[in-house]
């Protein structure tokens, strides 16, 4: 399964979205489509518990939890450098 479906099975379960994960494009806005800052923090956690890995301090800005193609880059960095 690749990490953009993992990430995506993450904020349907977790990003409390106004809107259907799988109609969202990658680079859709998740807080216009209804996460809170709230439900970001709860989508962080999952993530950290499905990949194994922790988010640095530089990586917890909004920025990086405001699209599926941006948690995703942040995912796919944080594991090839676990490896």
């Amino acid at each position: 399964m690749s990490n953009e479906i993992k990430v995506r099975t993450i904020l349907k379960e977790h990003g409390r979205l106004a809107r259907e994960v799988e109609g969202l494009a990658p680079d859709t806005d998740l807080y216009q489509a209804g996460m809170t800052s709230h439900a970001s923090v709860n989508v962080m956690l999952a993530l950290e518990g499905e990949f194994d890995i922790e988010f640095p301090d530089h990586m917890l800005k909004r920025s990086v939890f405001e699209s599926i193609a941006s948690i995703t880059s942040a995912v796919d960095e944080l594991t090839a450098t676990a490896q």
